[in-house]
C-alpha cells in the first residue's frame, strides 16, 4: 500500500533538522530499473517554486532515477539562490546514490513555508542519511517524512496481473489546484514507455486531483510524478493501466480532502445534466467554493438556496426554472423551487453528497470539497505550500 509496493523501488525518510519540531522531513524514492521512464504534472500557478522548475526540466526526456522531497520549506519565491539550491539538491542526491545516476534524472520536491531559503547543510546531510537507509520496506517512512500540516500520512496501491501501481501524497491546505495537488509520487513496475505513462497520468489527474477543491488556494509547488521501473517485465494494456493509475490517484485525492485542515465533513458535489463537461466542472467548482454553503453544511443545514446561488454565478448553460438539487439523496429543490422538506435530510454523518441537475444535457462531473468555514479560511490565510 505504499510508494514501494511496486517492484524495483527503494524509499526512506529521515529527520534532517529542517523542521523545528525535529520530525521527519526528508524523503527519497529511488527507481532501480531496469527502466527509468517517467511522467509528471505540475501546478499551473504562474508563480512556481524552484523545485517545480527544476523537475520540469529533469523530466523533459521522460526519465527519472529518483525523487528527493523535503518538508518544512517550500523553496518558493526565493530568487536565484532558490534555483541554485534546487540544483544543489539534485546534484548531491545523484552523488549519494552513486554510479549511473546523474542530477538531470533527479526530481526535486519541496513543501512548507514560502519565501524562506532552505537550510542546505541540513538538506544535504539529510540526503546522505536517507540514501543510507534506502529499502523496499520503507515506503511508509517516506510518506511520513513529507507531511507538513497533515495529521496522517497518505498512501495507496492498486494491482493488475503481475504488476502494481503504488503511491504517496501529502497535503492538507492550499487544495484547489490546476492539474495537480500538493506533492504526489506514484510508482509502477509495469514496463511502459514515457508517453504511455504521461497519457495515463494526465487522464487520471484530470478527474481526481484536479477535482479536489478544498479552500480555493492553488499552491506554487504542486507536483504529481509517475515513475516506472519495468521490473515486473509485464506490459499491461493501456486501458487497464490507466484504470489502476486512476484508482490510486482517486484514493489519494479523497485522503487529501478527508485530512484538510479544520474540516469536519467531506462534501461530494455531483453535477449532472450539464451541456458539457466543462460546464459541469465550472458549476461543481462554484458550489464547492461557496463559503456560505460550507458554513451551512457545517451547521447541518441543507441550505439548497446557496447551491442555486452558486450555480447562478457561472456561465454554464441552464434554465434557472429547471434546476434540481438533492442533498444526501433527498431532492430538496425541483424546478428551481422547494420540493421535499429540508428536515428529511440527515447531515449527521461526515460524508455529504450534493447532486445538482442542470437538465441541459448529458455531461457530468464530480468535485470533492469539505466544510471549511469562511471564518476558518480567513483566520488561516495560506502561507505554506
Amino acid at each position: 500500500m505504499t510508494v514501494t509496493a511496486a517492484q524495483g523501488f527503494l524509499a526512506s525518510g529521515v529527520a534532517a533538522g529542517i523542521k523545528e519540531s525535529g520530525d521527519a522531513d526528508l524523503a527519497l524514492v529511488v527507481n532501480r530499473g531496469p527502466s527509468r521512464a517517467a511522467a509528471g504534472v505540475f501546478t499551473s500557478n504562474r508563480v512556481q517554486a524552484a523545485p517545480v522548475r527544476w523537475s520540469r526540466q529533469a523530466l523533459s526526456d521522460g526519465r527519472l532515477a529518483a525523487v528527493v522531497l523535503n518538508s518544512g520549506g517550500a523553496n518558493a519565491c526565493t530568487g536565484p539562490s532558490g534555483a541554485e539550491d534546487a540544483r544543489r539538491t539534485a546534484e548531491h542526491t545523484a552523488r549519494a546514490l552513486g554510479v549511473g545516476v546523474v542530477p538531470d534524472e533527479i526530481a526535486v520536491c519541496s513543501t512548507g513555508l514560502i519565501g524562506v531559503p532552505l537550510p542546505m547543510d541540513k538538506v544535504t546531510s539529510g540526503i546522505d542519511a536517507a540514501a543510507a537507509r534506502l529499502s523496499p520496506e520503507r515506503g511508509e517512512e517516506a510518506a511520513v517524512a513529507i507531511k507538513t500540516t497533515d495529521s496522517v500520512h497518505k498512501t495507496a496501491a492498486a494491482s493488475g496481473p503481475g504488476w502494481t501501481v503504488g503511491g504517496m501524497a501529502k497535503g492538507a491546505g492550499m487544495l484547489a489546484p490546476g492539474l495537480a495537488t500538493m506533492l504526489v509520487v506514484l510508482t509502477t513496475d509495469a514496463d511502459l514507455a514515457a508517453p504511455a505513462l504521461d497519457a495515463a497520468l494526465r487522464g487520471a489527474v484530470r478527474t481526481t486531483f484536479d477535482r479536489v477543491d478544498s479552500d480555493g488556494c492553488m499552491s506554487t509547488n504542486d507536483t504529481v510524478l509517475l515513475l516506472a521501473s519495468g521490473a515486473s517485465g509485464v506490459t499491461p494494456g493501456q486501458a487497464a493501466f490507466e484504470e489502476a493509475v486512476h484508482a490510486v490517484c482517486l484514493d489519494l485525492a479523497r485522503q487529501l480532502i478527508e485530512d484538510a485542515e479544520g474540516a469536519s465533513k467531506e462534501i461530494e458535489v455531483q453535477v449532472v445534466g450539464a451541456a458539457s463537461e466543462d460546464d459541469a466542472v465550472t458549476v461543481g467548482r462554484s458550489i464547492a467554493r461557496n463559503n456560505l454553503l460550507k458554513c451551512a453544511l457545517h451547521g447541518e443545514d441543507p441550505n439548497w438556496g446557496r447551491v442555486l446561488s452558486a450555480i447562478g454565478t457561472t456561465d454554464a448553460v441552464f434554465d434557472p426554472d429547471r434546476l434540481d438539487v438533492a442533498v444526501n439523496g433527498v431532492r430538496v429543490c425541483r424546478d428551481g423551487a422547494a420540493d421535499e422538506p429540508r428536515d428529511k435530510v440527515d447531515l449527521s454523518a461526515r460524508h455529504v453528497t450534493i447532486t445538482a441537475d442542470l437538465r441541459s444535457g448529458d455531461a457530468s462531473a464530480v468535485i470533492w470539497t469539505n466544510d471549511l468555514t469562511a471564518e476558518y479560511v480567513h483566520e488561516n490565510s495560506a502561507y505554506s505550500s
